[in-house]
């Protein structure tokens, strides 16, 4: 019997879904081949977490079973039960980078709209626009697996997925120019006096534009070289250093690493929002920041 959390099934089946996913556009209409495909995500970011330890898919119950069962401990008839799209998606964003919780999110938001609610779920995007997204989040969790396109559509459609993968790619870098370009037209504009008026009238250097996200650093804007914010959330590494003050006490210091997800700039009102645009601009994966020891006492020093 093949174990719930079994990675290499899980990736069997992520296959089977994306091959329905692109079968011919006669035969299967973009709705129901994103619901494939989007299915076939959420199996992909199974059996990646799966591959590096069942334990990481694993819904916790109070009596602990889907635990017990994915460390091996019990088996026979209890039932497994995974952790949800958001929890899989969160826990990828953190393990496998580039991947992006906010873009999985958006496929799997929209796929329980078509399922469960009364909205046009899919059909918001066209299949042109929809596709270099999916598969920019896709191909990360391939990878993650150590396997290759070719091996998870089959080598005859290998192509096709290459040409949504390189629209993404064009389509990031164009959107970044974009925002940078407009961030300097416009603080042109105010500087020259030739802003319209409409604009104007909600336009003013060193309006805060921040996310409100948990960490922050300052970092030269790529459009204007002012000082803006550079945000995250995820803390990816923590270095401790200690200094004995008395004979028996000791003060504790600690810098963060922190993945950068968020950019804003008070003074061109430039926003980038997402790991692809901060990275096409060129600015830093990640900073480091002074962090508070107590909120990682109990992870570094409790035995309990």
């Amino acid at each position: 019997m093949i174990a719930p959390y079994d990675h290499e099934a899980l990736w069997i089946k992520a296959k089977l879904f994306i091959n329905r996913a692109m079968d011919d556009d006669d035969s299967r209409s973009f709705d129901e081949q994103a619901l494939w495909a989007s299915l076939a995500l959420e199996l992909l970011a199974k059996a990646a977490l799966s591959r590096v330890s069942p334990l990481l898919i694993a819904e916790p119950t109070e009596d602990g079973t889907n635990i017990l069962i994915a460390s091996g401990l019990i088996d026979g008839d209890a039932r497994f039960t995974s952790v949800k799209a958001k929890t899989l998606f969160t826990r990828c964003q953190k393990s496998f980078k580039p991947f992006s919780l906010t873009e999985a999110a958006k496929i799997t938001n929209a796929r329980n709209d078509y399922l469960h609610g009364a909205g046009i779920g899919f059909l918001a995007l066209p299949p042109d626009a929809w596709w270099p997204r999916y598969w920019a989040q896709a191909s990360i969790l391939i990878s993650a697996l150590d396997q290759e396109i070719g091996d998870f559509v089959g080598s005859d459609r290998e192509d096709i997925v290459a040409a949504h993968l390189s629209q993404n790619s064009k389509n990031i870098e164009h959107r970044t120019e974009a925002l940078i370009e407009r961030a300097r037209q416009r603080l042109s504009q105010y500087r020259n006096g030739t802003l319209p008026a409409k604009i104007a009238a909600e336009w003013s250097p060193g309006l805060d534009l921040t996310a409100s996200l948990d960490h922050r650093t300052v970092e030269t804007c790529p459009a204007c070289d002012s000082a803006g914010v550079l945000e995250g959330d995820t803390v990816s590494d923590t270095d401790f250093r200690y200094s004995q003050y008395r004979e028996e006490d000791y003060e504790v210091e600690v810098t963060i690493t922190v993945d950068s997800d968020y950019f804003s700039c008070p003074t061109c009102h430039l926003t980038l929002n997402g790991y692809e645009l901060l990275a096409q601009a060129g600015l830093p994966e990640t900073f480091e920041t002074e962090g508070d020891p107590s909120d990682f006492y109990e992870a570094e020093y409790g035995n309990d």
